[in-house]
């Protein structure tokens, strides 16, 4: 940590001191009590914004902790390559559902990290970028519409999270999973909202929601006038306006309504 020093406070004008809160990490204690009592409104204008500051980062720490518990508990049973799976896509009316499976190491450092339906889409590919830099492994998997027709869109998502966990090129000793149970030869734990309680699975859900949102974008300049690039498959005005004016395409789920009635005879 760095503890940056304002000597001869009264002598510094408040853009200089204004510079050293924008560096500082600490302050000493009798320090951060004369910037309090200095008067000028732009001493506290700056003193109050690193003060949010430091809040910020430290509830960030506190929910990175509380989300590394499912990592540590697995630790201590002593698994150490932890894969965390998610899968996105399962309710839109066209395109793939997409999982994706990460093991990272124990030190990984992504203080800030959250479920992806948390984060904007330049915070996702800030995130998906940190993630591959770090990451033991990534495996993500894609499971087509039409197969999502075949099989129903459960045993879809069921087989594209099985895929991503069998083609690790680093074999899993526990296996953490958003809210579903597949069928695998490692030890797997089922987390209810694991987007938001692990990090790796939350590691997960950002790798496979960026893979496809890439995907959708392609789809649209392949299929336009559904919107796919800004919906991403669900059935928004503009997506449904597109189908009825277009009819479906061949991404479309032919099993998900409104999608079928236009399949009736």
């Amino acid at each position: 940590m760095r503890d940056q020093k304002i000597s001869e406070k009264k002598t510094q004008t408040v853009k200089q001191i204004r510079e050293v809160l924008m560096a500082a990490d600490t302050l000493e204690r009798s320090l951060l009590k004369d910037l309090e009592q200095d008067q000028r409104a732009g001493v506290q204008s700056a003193l109050k914004s690193w003060k949010l500051k430091k809040a910020k980062q430290a509830k960030l720490l506190e929910q990175f902790d509380v989300m590394q518990a499912y990592e540590k508990n697995a630790r201590t049973k002593g698994k150490v390559m932890i894969a965390g799976v998610d899968e996105v896509g399962r309710g839109p009316l066209a395109g793939p559902v997409v999982s994706a499976a990460v093991i990272l190491p124990e030190d990984a450092a992504l203080v800030g990290i959250n479920d992806s339906k948390q984060l904007s889409l330049k915070d996702r590919e800030y995130w998906a970028s940190k993630i591959k830099e770090q990451a033991i492994a990534i495996r993500y998997s894609i499971v087509s519409a039409e197969d999502i027709d075949r099989l129903n869109i459960y045993q879809a998502t069921r087989l594209s999270m099985k895929q991503s966990v069998m083609n690790l090129s680093v074999q899993p000793d526990h296996v953490l999973i958003d809210a579903m149970h597949i069928d695998i030869p490692y030890s797997q734990e089922k987390i209810i909202k694991g987007d938001a309680k692990s990090i790796s699975i939350a590691a997960a859900s950002i790798i496979a929601k960026v893979i496809r949102d890439n995907l959708m974008k392609e789809y649209d300049e392949l299929y336009p006038g559904y919107g796919f690039s800004k919906n991403a498959g669900y059935g928004t005005k503009e997506h449904l306006e597109g189908l009825k004016r277009l009819g479906p395409t061949p991404i479309h789920r032919k099993s998900f309504s409104p999608v079928s009635s236009y399949y009736i005879n």
